[in-house]
């Protein structure tokens, strides 16, 4: 199970198959900025002025009975600057996750605008050059969905839909692989897109020139990310399940390790030993034994032979095994790993 500690004001709830991230901006005061949020800019002007404000939000949920609200008073995220050039696109982007396969679904309500009236999700985002799109229009009367690569933007693809200002409506878009989904209230627009720009990136809110716009309600369910590092322990082990433990270090601080993958999840987080880390700052191999089990720890080298990381492989001994043949069958494992990952960069995904 992954835990996620946050100064954020979010729910999160787990299952097997993937997770849920929910914002909560009801939880910030009226007037203040979330946390865990950066504020981007596409274009020209200034930056967005990305705020928490009071508004009358629909129930997600049915009313259990007639006298029940079917509107509740609470947080926003509203973006309230009103620059009006034509290019200009702020952004509020959300830093703590990258997502590949997800569905993300939010409520917004275009306030105001007198150049545009605009508001959408920016996904897959690397940075203020690179990301995906989806917005609707007020006054253009549709829900556009565009890229932006290196700075270019491609030309909007969607259909016209009546975008009604001052009226809260639905937004969702999932992505599985290269094909993205497209909802507006609650109904598929058009068919999947399918790009190849973007395998993942982080999550956002959008706006374009003068709007000012709210959003509430935002949910995202996602497949976590393995690690690149615990996908290569994991398909070691898959190859070859009888190897009894694996794990690979990382320098923690100058003179301690940790473990970053490991055959058993929930070891990851512990620190390591003195053979750890002699194995990364020299490269030395060691060797231990126990009743009927071999333990070998020795350096994870990238493309040009430099340590940058230790594994330590426990393997089943057999009558007879010397301290050379455990070294053996251990660097043959290692050799697996150092061709699936050849430097620190690609390791620490």
């Amino acid at each position: 199970m992954r835990i996620f500690t946050l100064a954020f004001a979010l729910a999160l709830a787990m299952s097997v198959s993937g997770a849920e991230l929910r914002f909560n901006f009801g939880d910030f005061a009226e007037g203040s900025t979330p946390t865990n949020f950066s504020s981007a800019l596409f274009g020209a002007g200034k930056p967005g002025a990305w705020k928490v404000a009071m508004d009358d939000v629909p129930s997600a949920f049915a009313p259990l009975t007639d006298k029940a609200p079917s509107v509740t008073r609470h947080g926003v995220l509203a973006q309230t600057s009103q620059d009006m050039t034509d290019e200009h696109f702020p952004m509020f982007v959300y830093g703590n996750e990258i997502f590949r396969n997800f569905k993300l679904t939010t409520r917004f309500k275009i306030i105001s605008g007198v150049a545009e009236q605009m508001a959408g999700v920016v996904f897959r985002y690397q940075n203020s050059s690179n990301f995906y799109v989806v917005r609707a229009s007020a006054l253009g009367k549709n829900v556009r969905f565009y890229k932006v690569v290196n700075g270019q933007r491609s030309d909007p693809i969607g259909p016209a839909l009546d975008v009604s200002a001052g009226a809260w409506h639905a937004l969702a878009i999932q992505c599985e692989g290269n094909q993205i989904s497209i909802s507006f209230d609650d109904k598929l627009i058009m068919p999947p897109l399918g790009d190849n720009s973007f395998a993942e990136g982080k999550v956002g809110f959008w706006t374009k020139s003068d709007s000012v716009s709210y959003f509430s309600d935002t949910v995202v369910n996602y497949t976590p990310r393995i690690p690149v590092v615990q996908a290569l322990v994991n398909s070691v082990m898959e190859k070859q399940p009888r190897i009894l433990g694996l794990r690979i270090y990382t320098l923690a601080t100058t003179n301690t390790t940790r473990i970053i993958a490991s055959k058993e999840p929930t070891e990851v987080g512990q620190p390591g030993t003195e053979a750890e880390l002699a194995a990364i700052q020299s490269g030395t191999i060691s060797f231990g034994r126990e009743k009927g089990v071999v333990l070998v720890t020795l350096p994870l080298h990238d493309r040009n032979g430099e340590d940058i990381a230790a594994v330590r492989v426990r393997l089943n001994s057999f009558w007879g095994e010397t301290q050379d043949n455990a070294v053996n069958r251990a660097t043959l494992i290692r050799k697996i790993m150092q061709a699936q990952c050849s430097s620190a960069e690609e390791l620490l995904k």
